[in-house]
Formats: C-alpha cells, structure tokens, sequence
C-alpha cells in the first residue's frame, strides 16, 4: 500500500467507493498525488454492457467498453491505487476520518471517501449526507466542486446527478479528486509532465504534482506507451457484451449469442449509454 500522506490514523487517505468511469478517475488522480488510495468495487459498470463506446476523446473510431474499462482500471493500478471487490453497506463518521462497512465483515478507515457508485446513497446516510430523492434513484446533492454537505466526503459521476456518459463521469471524478487535494492541502499544482526546462530554465521550481522529464525519458516513455497500447489491442477482448439484466433470463444477464453473433444490438445508444439504466 502506498504511504500514507495525510496525517492521520486511518488505514487509507483516501476510499473511492464504486468501480466505474468517475471512481477510477478519481483514483488515478489521487494516487498520482501519493495518497494511499483503495476502491471498493462493487456492482459491474454500467459502461461495460455497451456495445461499442463511440464518443470518447482519443478513439477516433470508438473502442470496445469492456476494454476501455481494463484500462481505466489499469491506470489507477499503475499509480498507485489499491483495488478490492466489495460493497460497502455504511460509512460512519470518526474523529480522525470515516469508516467504511464493507459487505465481507470487515471495516475499512479512510480519511476523506468519493462516493462514486450508482446513484443509490442508502450507504451515507448514516453521515446524514443531504440528498435528493428521485423515485428508486436518491442523489447526492453537490454544494460545490464535488463537495457534499459533510466535510470530507465528495460525490462524482452518477451518484451526483451527472450526465449519463463516459466522459463526463471521467471529468467528474477528476474534479472530485482534484477539489479533495485542495481541501487536504496537499500540495498540489497540475498534473503535468513537462519537458526538461519548462520550469526551471525560467528560474522557476517544478510545482508540486509536476514533472520535468528529459528528452531521453520522454522518448522512453512514448515506446512504452506504443507498446502497451498494441498490446491492448491486440486481440479482440474475451468478455462477450451483456444486456440489462431484466432482458435475459441467464444469471449473467448476457445477450443470446446466437442473436448477438446475428449483428443485433444490446441497449447501446451510441452514445456511451445503455438504455433502460436510468
């Protein structure tokens, strides 16, 4: 587990409950600034029950969601951030943080958490997080960049009434992570890597959370990340697509693969979104 920046007795820095789009963006963003970071996994994403995702930047001709969603989870693996799968069932508030219930029995401290789950709060309510109730659906509501109206818990992507997309779940978890620094004073500027120079050959220093990288090392860094990206796609990926669940009668909740191999669709609306989900 990385060290443990903020000066408290909790086991983690920070909890990122949920698995998906915004979680693990905010996870990456957070164990980029060296905080000892877990994510509690739950309920599969929504992301990966899409046929083809078409609208992300950086794939011009779209990618393959259950791949997109290795990935993401593989950046935050790769900076830092300890995954686990669970549900946490309740989040109580300590003098030195909070304490996360987690459906195997055991108990996790942390101390700041991002909710960034299914929009389902049941499990904060013990913190007395202010909500909006919407039918099955209960929202976090959002005073200001991600925060919630208790100090030290932060709300991204769905659960916190965003858009139905990838990348605006993405942005937001960056957000959630981001405004979380700031509040912890953790000494933090951008998250950049910048050419040797960029600061210092101003008389400057390199901000805290920035890089100078010499020529060498960006050139290292450019064929690793060729490679890896090859690697990624180089097979088609092993996970058939699923549909809703209420769709099929298999436990797994998958398309028929007769109809699927057919050409047909799968709830995919083209956009990033699977239809029937909210």
């Amino acid at each position: 587990m990385t060290e443990m920046t903020l000066d408290t007795d909790a086991d983690y820095d920070a909890l990122v409950v949920g698995g998906g789009v915004a979680g693990l963006t905010a996870a990456t963003f957070l164990a980029r600034a060296d905080l000892a970071t877990l994510v509690v996994d739950g309920d599969e994403s929504i992301l990966r029950r899409n046929a083809h995702l078409e609208n992300v930047p950086g794939f011009p001709a779209g990618v393959n969601p259950r791949l997109f969603a290795d990935m993401l989870r593989d950046q935050a693996e790769r900076n830092g951030a300890e995954i686990r799968a669970g549900h946490v069932e309740g989040v109580t508030g300590e003098i030195d943080g909070f304490t996360a219930a987690v459906d195997d029995g055991t108990a996790v401290t942390a101390a700041r958490v991002v909710a960034a789950s299914w929009s389902d709060l049941d499990y904060l309510d013990g913190l007395g997080v202010e909500a909006r109730d919407a039918g099955s659906k209960r929202y976090a509501e959002e005073h200001a960049l991600s925060r919630t109206s208790v100090d030290g818990v932060y709300a991204a992507g769905r659960i916190a009434e965003r858009y139905h997309q990838a990348v605006v779940a993405a942005g937001h978890g960056a957000e959630a992570a981001i405004t979380l620094l700031h509040d912890a004073e953790v000494p933090f500027y951008h998250d950049w890597v910048v050419p040797e120079g960029y600061f210092t050959d101003r008389g400057r220093e390199v901000p805290p959370g920035c890089e100078e990288i010499t020529a060498a090392e960006q050139e290292r860094r450019a064929a690793e990340s060729q490679e890896t990206m090859r690697e990624y796609f180089a097979e088609e990926h092993a996970d058939r697509q699923r549909t809703h669940p209420s769709l099929v009668d298999d436990d797994l909740g998958r398309v028929d693969p007769e109809w699927y191999d057919d050409g047909g669709g799968g709830g995919d609306t083209g956009d990033g979104t699977a239809e029937g989900d909210d």
